[in-house]
């Protein structure tokens, strides 16, 4: 057996503020140079429960890591098989976290959050701005963010040339701001950073301009050859009018909010035109976020067998502190709604895998991929949740992001924090 060594050093600087599970994560010391020399792999995490609806697997298995790859899963990897071990025993082992729409321009926009503090320190390898940046500032996301964090990082192009720049009301009620050419001239100079539009419809935004920023984004997108991402609830148009304009590979993005123009109709039902839009190929994502996200609305849809195709926190600087905090307590919240661990791992990783064009596989830990992983904890007890109208409920589960791997290389949470 390897000999154990507590990990008290963070090998991720910026990743304050996480908790850290109660039995430490540990790894083995390196070994000789004697045993080097039957060394087949650089990381092997042992001893965990992996879930990975992309492959349907849920077994305890162990994940071996070569040169930034997933090279084998099988039970019982011999330890001396790897210059390093982690023991993930009583822990769950996902793909990487995929979150589809967080707002992390730190220190441009007022709502971005640092990448790596938000993301890869939480779970997630994988996260995507959703329209911080329009045309004129997102080749500056591109290279003072993307290039510059450890988390995986891509982004959606705002219709509007602010995007989240300055929190402005009605950013978009003069339409010199919303430039279709230039926002698909910028999309195709930033791939393969921009994989979407994005088009905020509400009314402290769009005004009541919501359908022809619409009609602007969809130009947008169709130059660029790239789906929209549309955010709704209070918009100045009726739901139905607006999923006219959307088509097969666009994302609604809030689609369980309790503000008005949401997919439930007067008497609580889904709305005829959300159900033929799914059928149309319409994703359907969560953006829980500040505003967007309450507990009976999202309960009355599940009972209505409307779930959700992705789940996302719209983590920014007006959640951060609640009611989203972090993407695991976001999943958390639909396991206290019924969901299962291994539904709630799928809308987190295979599904996001595969609502934009990210250039490579994701969301598996298919040998071939990317090592991207994350090691999570499932603690059982009584937490308490809120939703973004202050409703409270009592969930009995919670997931905690333990530690995360991108790339074969390991993130753990600083415990000194």
């Amino acid at each position: 057996m390897p000999t154990r060594r507590q990990f008290s050093k963070s090998l991720l600087t910026a990743s304050a503020g996480l908790l850290v599970p109660d039995s430490p994560l540990w790894f083995s010391e390196p070994l000789s140079s004697s045993q080097n020399a039957n060394q087949t792999y650089d990381l092997l995490i042992k001893g965990g429960t992996v879930i990975d609806p992309g492959q349907d697997l849920h077994a305890p298995l162990d994940v071996a890591v070569k040169d930034g790859k997933i090279v084998e899963l099988s039970p019982d990897i011999p330890a001396d098989k790897s210059r390093k071990v982690i023991s993930a025993s009583g822990r769950l082992v996902t793909p990487g976290l995929i979150d589809l729409h967080v707002h992390i321009y730190e220190g441009v926009t007022e709502s971005g959050l640092n990448a790596d503090h938000s993301c890869i320190a939480r779970g997630v390898t994988t996260a995507v701005d959703a329209g911080s940046a329009g045309y004129p500032s997102i080749a500056g996301f591109r290279q003072y963010i993307v290039n510059a964090s450890a988390t995986r990082i891509y982004a959606l192009l705002d219709i509007g040339a602010l995007g989240t720049l300055v929190g402005v009301k009605d950013a978009m009620e003069n339409l010199e701001w919303v430039n279709p050419q230039l926002t698909a001239k910028a999309a195709n100079a930033n791939k393969p950073t921009v994989v979407g539009i994005k088009a905020r419809l509400s009314k402290d935004i769009a005004g009541t301009n919501d359908v022809e920023v619409l009609k602007r984004a969809r130009e947008a997108a169709e130059d660029s050859r790239l789906p929209m991402m549309l955010h709704v609830g209070d918009t100045n148009s009726p739901l139905r009018d607006i999923l006219r304009s959307v088509r097969r590979g666009d994302v609604i993005t809030h689609c369980y909010t309790p503000r008005p123009h949401g997919i439930l109709d007067e008497n609580g039902k889904i709305l005829s035109e959300v159900r033929e839009a799914r059928q149309r190929g319409i994703l359907f994502d969560v953006g829980h976020g500040t505003f967007h996200f309450g507990f009976d609305l999202t309960e009355e849809c599940l009972q209505q067998d409307f779930l959700p195709d992705t789940i996302s926190s719209d983590l920014a600087g007006r959640s951060v502190n609640g009611p989203t905090f972090d993407f695991t307590t976001t999943l958390s919240k639909f396991l206290l709604l019924g969901l299962t661990v291994d539904k709630v791992v799928e809308l987190a990783t295979i599904r996001p895998a595969h609502t934009f064009s990210f250039g490579l596989e994701l969301g598996m830990l298919k040998p071939g991929n990317a090592a991207d992983i994350s090691i999570l904890d499932l603690r059982q007890g009584n937490f308490e949740f809120v939703d973004c109208i202050g409703s409270k409920r009592i969930g009995r589960q919670k997931l905690f992001s333990v530690a995360t791997i991108r790339d074969g290389k390991l993130f753990e949470p600083n415990k000194d924090l």
